[in-house]
């Protein structure tokens, strides 16, 4: 798909689709069953001038006629691991459970760890994520020991060299007992140093209280916010999500709270899910689903059909007014054998998984505007009069054709203008993945 004058200074797009939920809604209607409003945007100098209900005038300057061709806003990608990205061919998970990925993991990183090897992969998913439309990514970087300090020096160098490009989040992770030793303390501190968000994975076990009590201090005195991996798995008395809420709620902590997986509230008794949900809104807790990566883990056992999905009850936690997004966590590593940081790969699975569909109402506003409230991006994910127009224009007029097709040819707009979408070819990292095929 091809537009002429994208690239103009002053222009305007109009018949363009775009979802309600992302406009100003106290300017627009839907227009269409599924949520779709009929506008015009005007661009100048990279920003958006005025967004319109769509009218038959054209005007005084260049203007594209787009047939109610669907605009998104930039992805907001808010869960990732870049730092194990990209070594599936080297390091695969041929058992496909979430144990064997575990070790898999640790024999990579005991073998090929180091920081070229660690920026190659990382910057060849950022690069994947640009070519698709994202403008915002948040990465878990595992932080024990020198593997956390080649690492987070990784991540620095490319969030300096990508900061015209994508504006990049890092949060540690480890295991909540290193916060309980001198190490995990300075990890708090290099968390305050480098960025706002403090993280880990929460194992429910009998210690969790105090060991969550411990990082709601570290947090609270170094003004972070959280961000936990907690219940990946499907075992129906697995109740981190709670208790991460109950300490929110008992340490009267008021900064922001991120759970992503929550994989086990699909399996627990409904009344028991409502006494969580509960905890979690008081708690003011964001849900962070991760249905390819947890559809590929979980439930998975030798010669059976999976009986779930291993995606959590993102219906009940929006029906409770709790924010729900989605991510492409893993890709290509022992984790998740496939993905390609694609906001719209994530969007067109969820839905299908999720049953998202009839009505669609605001679920794109999960992989865009509601995971940059969360990140504390309020200028990201939604096409406003004011905001740069950081925009994808997709050939799909209505979401069916949306999600039908891989919308390879989409355009990116940023500060806009069109921009040459270059995906990395795989064989860049064929010298990295060459050492465990030959």
């Amino acid at each position: 798909m091809i537009l002429s004058r994208i690239n103009e200074s002053h222009y305007w797009l109009k018949n363009a689709h775009i979802p309600v939920c992302l406009l100003d809604q106290t300017q627009f209607v839907a227009k269409t069953r599924e949520g779709l409003s009929n506008v015009d945007l005007e661009i100048r100098l990279g920003i958006i001038q005025q967004v319109i209900k769509h009218t038959e005038t054209k005007p005084d300057i260049p203007f594209i006629d787009l047939e109610k061709k669907i605009i998104f806003p930039g992805f907001v990608d808010i869960h990732t691991h870049l730092d194990k990205g990209h070594l599936w061919e080297r390091s695969p998970n041929l058992e496909g459970t979430f144990d064997s990925a575990l070790k898999t993991i640790v024999k990579d990183v005991e073998k090929y760890y180091q920081a070229d090897d660690v920026y190659r992969r990382m910057e060849f998913g950022l690069k994947c994520s640009y070519a698709h439309g994202t403008v915002a990514l948040r990465t878990h970087l595992d932080a024990f020991g020198t593997q956390g300090d080649i690492a987070f020096e990784v991540f620095q160098s490319l969030q300096k060299e990508w900061q015209d490009k994508i504006n990049l989040q890092a949060v540690c992770l480890v295991s909540l007992d290193y916060f309980q030793t001198a190490e995990g303390v300075k990890l708090a501190d290099k968390m305050a140093a480098v960025g706002t968000v403090l993280g880990g994975f929460a194992p429910n076990h009998q210690d969790l209280d105090n060991q969550l009590d411990r990082i709601f201090q570290l947090a609270k005195e170094r003004c972070l916010d959280l961000d936990f991996h907690v219940d990946e798995n499907g075992d129906q008395n697995s109740n981190s999500l709670r208790k991460v809420a109950e300490a929110a709620l008992r340490n009267q902590f008021t900064g922001s709270i991120i759970c992503g997986h929550c994989c086990s509230l699909a399996v627990q008794p409904l009344e028991i899910v409502q006494q969580t949900l509960a905890l979690v809104k008081e708690a003011n807790i964001g849900i962070i689903s991760l249905p390819m990566c947890n559809l590929f883990l979980q439930d998975r056992q030798q010669n059976r059909t999976p009986l779930w999905r291993g995606i959590t009850r993102v219906h009940e936690l929006k029906e409770a007014g709790i924010p729900v997004t989605f991510a492409s966590d893993n890709c290509r590593d022992p984790f998740f054998g496939f993905g390609d940081h694609d906001g719209l790969e994530v969007l067109s699975q969820s839905v299908k998984i999720a049953h998202l569909d009839t009505p669609y109402g605001d679920w794109c506003s999960s992989v865009t505007k509601t995971p940059a409230e969360l990140m504390n991006l309020p200028n990201l994910g939604k096409i406003e009069t004011g905001l740069v127009a950081d925009l994808i224009i997709f050939k799909a007029r209505y979401f069916s054709e949306l999600f039908s097709r891989p919308q390879s040819d989409r355009i990116i707009i940023r500060n806009g203008k069109q921009i040459e979408i270059h995906l990395p070819e795989y064989s860049e990292l064929d010298d990295l993945v060459q050492v465990q095929l030959n």
